[in-house]
């Protein structure tokens, strides 16, 4: 079994797959026309995303994401954290903590995207 896809639940599909080119370089995959579903290449799976208006026409009642109390976060690998941070936060993202360099070599930071959604940058673990 692999990881095929996540999905986010958003308000504006459009709009967020708009931010996440601009912050963070991924390119569209596939947008529905409908507006309500879409999807970003980040290489051997998708970063994809549903919009809360679809959801309510399944039944599901969504609830908007909060970086500062999270239940997940997405990781995007980078060479380069302080540069990634800084395209991030041109394209709208919100800091949530600036890059720090951690015990077990790797550097990290945090952004929220537009939605609440806290990412992290940072780069590839060193084995």
């Amino acid at each position: 079994m692999q990881l095929g896809y996540t999905i986010l639940y958003v308000q504006d599909v459009r709009k967020t797959v708009a931010f996440y080119t601009a912050a963070f370089g991924l390119q569209p995959k596939f947008i529905h026309e409908s507006g309500n579903y879409g999807e970003l290449d980040t290489g051997s799976t998708s970063l994809a995303f549903c919009s809360h208006a679809m959801l309510q026409q399944m039944g599901k009642r969504p609830t908007a994401a909060d970086a500062k109390a999270p239940c997940f976060e997405i990781a995007l690998v980078t060479e380069d954290v302080t540069v990634a941070m800084a395209q991030a936060l041109a394209a709208g993202a919100e800091k949530i903590q600036d890059p720090k360099q951690m015990p077990w070599g790797q550097t990290i930071a945090y952004v929220a995207d537009p939605n609440g959604f806290l990412i992290e940058l940072c780069t590839p673990v060193q084995a």
